[in-house]
């Protein structure tokens, strides 16, 4: 009886170590470009291992790879959330004619998984904060920062006062700055 115990174990233990040993070091190098420090990345990564292990049946992860990446990412948001933060403003700004301007790495050319992922997850919570706007705010940010269209021609477009079209967008801006902080954090 004590074999039959043994083998699921066993099982478990090696795909636990195989998975360490395959994904060990680019886990460590995505977490890594994304703290300040390589202690701070090997912490994260011994949650993430933590993680892994205490779950019972690792049949359940269909893909490993994303669900490590996913894992590290949250548990960067987490450390993230902990450590005093940057200001959003130090990372995004407002140019001359009020539109924002986003880090570079998010529109970088690079075709690396980390990057892909880190893309794919910034367009989602961008769009689903961008849905989150009152309807109003939501059309004139939409018009001004991916229609290209100026705040004057907004306000002539939609019958309303130009001071109303900027308070809009100023609204757009700010609760989008809010939602996404902990995401550029």
């Amino acid at each position: 009886m004590d074999k039959l115990v043994e083998l699921p174990i066993l099982k478990r233990q090696q795909s636990i170590k195989h998975t360490v040993q395959n994904y060990g070091k680019r886990l460590f190098s995505f977490i890594r470009s994304r703290v300040n420090s390589d202690e701070d990345a090997e912490d994260i990564l011994q949650d993430v291992w933590y993680q892994l292990s205490s779950i019972i049946d690792l049949d359940t992860i269909e893909y490993m790879s994303s669900w490590l990446y996913s894992v590290s990412k949250n548990k960067i948001v987490d450390k993230m959330r902990k450590q005093t933060t940057s200001s959003l403003d130090d990372m995004i700004y407002e140019d001359e004619e009020g539109e924002i301007i986003f880090p570079e790495a998010f529109f970088a050319e690079n075709t690396n998984p980390e990057t892909e992922f880190d893309k794919a997850y910034f367009k989602e919570a961008y769009f689903k904060a961008l849905n989150e706007l009152p309807e109003k705010q939501r059309e004139v940010f939409i018009w001004n920062e991916m229609d290209e269209l100026t705040l004057q021609e907004i306000a002539d477009k939609s019958g309303e006062s130009i001071k109303t079209i900027i308070s809009r967008k100023r609204y757009a801006i700010a609760y989008l700055r809010a939602r996404l902080k902990n995401l550029y954090n």
